[in-house]
C-alpha cells in the first residue's frame, strides 16, 4: 500500500530528529493516528497526555530541556484550542514548538461543519511566523520542513494545519514544474558574533566602571563559564532572572541571587548602587528593579536584536550568542585590581543566605512553605532538574533554593500561566530518564491541571532509569498569589469566596494512582518527607499542609505597596492578625 500524507510526515518528522510527540488523540487526526501503527517505535514515541493544554506545556519544557523541537499534536476544532495557553508559553519564551492539528475535510470548510474552526486565524498570533494548512499532499514536505526550521531557527511556535483528508490521501511528490516547491532537511545554528568595533566600544564602557552590576537570563544557560570569567575579570555581582535560574551556581560568592519582586535584598542593593549594568540574555520586563535611567552606563548582549535596549537605554547593544559573544569580549576587558565593590557584594549575599536560613525556619501555622525549599535544597542530588508553577511556588524557587553547576530548573517565564508544573516535571522525566525530576505546585494548580496529569505520570512512570520524580504540592487552601496581590497591589482584603478552594488528601490521591503520597503536616516531617521521596521506588506526590500567611516580601516595599497592605487588613482581612504577625517576624529575620 502506498504511504499516505501521515505516513510521510511521521517519517519526515523522524529524518529531522524528532523522537517524541506529546498529544490526544481524536477524529479529527484520524489518519495521523492510523499511521503510528506502523510508524512508532524506539526511534518516534508518542506520549499520550490527558489534555491537550499539557501536551503543548511538555512540548515547551521539551525544548527547554534538551535545546531541541517540541512537537505537539491535537484534533480539530476543541482539541487546537486547548493548546493555546501551552504553546503562548513556549512563545513567550522563545522557545521551538511545532504544533500538528487536525482539520475537517476540503469539501466542508466553508460549511459552518461540526468542529470547523477558522484554526490558521486563531493561531495567527501565537504561531505567526509560520501557521499554513495542507491542501495537497505535494504540501506537506516544504510545511513540515519549514516549520521545523523556522521555529528553530526563530525560537518560537509554528503550525501545520492538516485536513483529515488530506492525512489519509496518498503521498505524493511535487512535480517539477512552475509553482511548486522543493524544500530540503537540516538546520545548522549560525555563529553570530559582533563586529570588533563593537567589541571595542562596549569594553570602554565596561573597563570604566568601577562598580559592574551583571543581570544574566535565559540566554545566558549555556555561557556558564563565559558569564564568571567576565564577572571575575570586571569585579561584577551577577544577578538572575527567573528564566536563567540555573544559568550560574548559587554557591559562588558573587551570585547576588534573584532579580524583581520575587528577588533578593543584594540583587536590589547592586542594582540601586551600580555604575555600570551588562545585560546578559535577558528580557527581564521590571525597569522598577534596574538602575535609574542615567545612574549606570549599559551594555546589553542578545540574540534578538528587538529586545535590545527596551528595558534600560543602553550605550552599546551587541547583537549575538551570549556565550560566542562573551569570549570576543573577554580580551577587551582589563582586570580590575580595585575589589571594594565585589567584597561589598559578597558580604551582603553572606548575611542574605544567612537570613534566608533564618526565614525558612520561623515557626508557621502549621509549615513554613519555604521549609519545604531549603530542605529540598539541601538534598538536591547532582544533575536534578526542578520545575516551579506560577504563583506562591515560584516566589519560594526564586529565593529559597540554591542551584549547583549541573543542575537545570525553569517555570513559565514570561507568560507566568498556572500549571505548567507537573507537566513539565514529566516531560523532564521523559527527556532524560535518569535524573531526578522535582516540581513545586500550588494546589490551585494541581486542581486545575496537575491532578489529571498526575495520571500521565503513572500511565508511564515504569519506563523511566530512575523511577525518582517528585511533585510538591503546596497545600494551603487559597489562591495565595491573587490573594497577596489583591492585599499589595490592590488594597482589598481577602475575598474568602473567591480565594479558598476546595481541600483535598493529594497523597492520598497519588496513593490511589499507583504512586507514593507523603503527606507534611508539622515542620519537623518536612526533612524526613525529602529523604523518604529521594529514596523512592517510584513517583511520589509531597503534600505538604503550608501556611496561607506566611508573606513572600519584595527586596524593597515600596510605600504605595505598605499603604495598600495595611489599607487591605484595615478593611478587615480575615487573616489580618496572622499576616502582620508574620510579616514583622519576617522582617525581623
Amino acid at each position: 500500500m502506498a504511504d499516505t500524507v501521515a505516513d510521510y510526515m511521521l517519517k519526515r518528522l523522524k529524518e529531522w530528529g524528532v523522537r517524541r510527540i506529546y498529544g490526544y488523540p481524536g477524529d479529527g487526526i484520524n489518519g495521523i493516528v492510523g499511521a503510528m501503527n506502523t510508524a512508532l517505535g524506539d526511534d518516534l514515541e508518542f506520549i499520550q497526555v490527558r489534555h491537550e493544554e499539557e501536551a503543548a506545556f511538555m512540548a515547551c519544557a521539551h525544548a527547554k530541556w534538551t535545546g531541541e523541537v517540541g512537537v505537539c499534536l491535537a484534533t480539530s476544532g476543541p482539541g487546537a484550542i486547548h493548546l493555546l495557553n501551552g504553546l503562548y508559553d513556549a512563545k513567550l519564551d522563545h522557545q521551538p514548538v511545532v504544533a500538528i492539528v487536525g482539520q475537517q475535510a476540503r469539501a466542508a470548510l466553508g460549511g459552518h461543519y461540526q468542529q470547523e474552526i477558522d484554526i490558521a486565524s486563531l493561531f495567527k498570533d501565537v504561531a505567526g511566523d509560520y501557521v499554513h494548512t495542507c491542501m495537497t499532499p505535494e504540501q506537506m514536505r516544504h510545511l513540515l520542513d519549514r516549520a521545523l526550521r523556522i521555529a528553530k531557527a526563530e525560537r518560537t511556535v509554528t503550525c501545520i494545519i492538516i485536513p483529515n483528508d488530506v492525512q489519509e490521501a496518498p503521498h505524493k511528490e511535487p512535480a517539477r514544474e512552475h509553482g511548486t516547491v522543493h524544500s530540503g532537511m537540516g538546520y545548522a545554528q549560525p555563529r553570530i558574533v559582533p563586529g570588533e568595533d563593537k567589541l571595542r566600544e562596549a569594553a570602554e564602557v565596561l573597563n570604566s566602571g568601577s562598580k559592574v552590576a551583571m543581570l544574566v537570563g535565559a540566554g545566558a544557560l549555556n555561557a556558564t563559564d563565559e558569564v564568571i570569567e567576565t564577572a571575575e575579570t570586571l569585579g561584577a555581582g551577577v544577578a538572575k532572572a527567573l528564566l536563567g535560574r540555573a544559568a550560574v551556581p548559587d554557591d559562588l560568592p558573587f551570585v547576588t541571587g534573584q532579580i524583581g519582586l520575587l528577588g533578593t535584598r543584594p540583587s536590589w542593593d547592586m542594582m540601586m548602587g551600580c555604575d555600570t549594568l551588562l545585560m546578559v540574555g535577558s528580557s527581564f520586563p521590571y525597569s522598577e528593579f534596574l538602575p535609574k535611567e542615567g545612574q549606570a552606563r549599559g551594555v546589553q548582549i542578545d540574540i534578538d536584536p528587538k529586545m535590545l535596549s527596551i528595558r534600560y537605554p543602553m550605550e552599546v547593544n551587541l547583537v549575538g550568542d551570549t556565550a560566542l559573544t562573551l569570549r570576543a569580549l573577554l580580551p577587551h576587558l582589563k582586570q580590575k585590581t580595585d575589589r571594594s565593590w565585589r567584597e561589598s557584594l559578597e558580604s551582603k549575599i553572606t548575611n542574605w543566605w544567612e537570613g534566608e536560613h533564618a526565614r525558612a525556619h520561623l515557626s508557621a501555622d502549621p509549615v513554613n512553605p519555604e521549609l519545604l525549599f531549603w530542605s529540598c535544597s539541601e538534598r538536591l542530588p547532582d544533575n536534578a532538574i526542578v520545575s516551579a508553577d506560577s504563583g506562591s511556588s515560584a516566589n519560594w524557587f526564586a529565593r529559597g533554593m540554591k542551584f549547583r553547576r549541573g543542575h537545570m530548573a525553569s517555570l513559565s517565564g514570561t507568560l507566568a500561566t498556572m500549571c505548567p508544573g507537573v507537566p513539565y516535571t514529566t516531560a523532564a522525566k521523559f527527556c532524560h530518564p535518569a535524573r531526578v525530576a522535582i516540581g513545586f505546585v500550588g494546589d490551585g494548580a494541581m486542581q486545575m491541571l496537575g491532578m489529571s496529569s498526575l495520571i500521565t505520570v503513572a500511565k508511564y512512570w515504569k519506563d523511566w532509569t530512575d523511577p525518582r520524580m517528585i511533585i510538591c504540592v503546596l497545600n494551603n487552601g487559597d489562591l495565595n498569589q491573587v490573594t497577596w496581590e489583591l492585599r499589595a497591589m490592590g488594597g482589598f482584603p481577602k475575598v474568602e469566596q473567591t480565594q479558598n478552594i476546595p481541600q483535598l488528601d493529594y497523597a492520598a490521591y497519588a496513593e490511589l494512582l499507583g504512586l507514593k503520597g507523603i503527606r507534611v503536616e508539622r515542620p519537623e516531617q518536612v526533612g524526613p518527607a525529602w529523604d523518604a521521596a529521594l529514596q523512592a521506588d517510584r513517583p511520589v506526590v509531597i503534600d505538604a499542609i503550608v501556611d496561607p500567611n506566611v508573606a513572600s516580601l519584595p527586596p524593597h516595599v515600596t510605600y504605595s505597596q505598605a499603604k495598600s497592605f495595611a489599607r487591605s487588613v484595615l478593611k478587615g482581612d480575615p487573616d489580618g492578625y496572622e499576616i502582620v504577625k508574620q510579616s514583622i517576624k519576617r522582617s525581623w529575620a
